[in-house]
């Protein structure tokens, strides 16, 4: 990839079963483009299943509707080339800094293992932020090449 090179797709899911999965072809796709290494693009898919997860289960987002953006680019004498992906729902949002950490002993012996999803999304991406409020949520994960 030369540094003139760039790429940016949109895509808009619906909320609904297996819609998470249709993300993960264009980050196969682009990651491949870039010459990402296969278990770095598969670590970007989980980490997208996840958001959209997200997204689905807890935002309410009234338009049933989540939006991704999906962006190569490079930083200029930064870390070099990276696959950066939006996701975004327009649901009622909450506060990150609330977030509890997940405690390992309780969720071994809860039937339900959920509250995982953040952890494992800033657990496989480089750098990952989160912009949420009354007006939906947007979580921002890059991955370097």
């Amino acid at each position: 990839m030369s540094s003139v090179e760039r790429r940016e797709v949109h895509m808009t899911i619906p909320v609904a079963p297996e819609m998470e999965i249709a993300a993960t072809a264009q980050v196969s796709a682009l990651g491949e483009w870039m010459e990402m290494g296969r278990d770095k693009i598969d670590e970007v898919k989980m980490a997208v299943v996840e958001a959209c997860i997200n997204a689905f289960e807890h935002s309410a987002t009234p338009d049933r509707k989540v939006e991704l953006a999906f962006r190569v680019g490079a930083e200029e004498g930064g870390r070099g080339a990276y696959l950066e992906v939006d996701v975004t729902d327009a649901g009622h949002g909450f506060d990150p800094t609330r977030l509890k950490t997940p405690e390992i002993a309780a969720a071994l012996r809860s039937s339900r293992k959920r509250g995982w999803g953040i952890k494992i999304i800033e657990s496989l991406m480089d750098d990952v932020r989160i912009e949420s409020g009354e007006h939906g949520t947007r979580i921002v994960m890059r991955k370097y090449r």
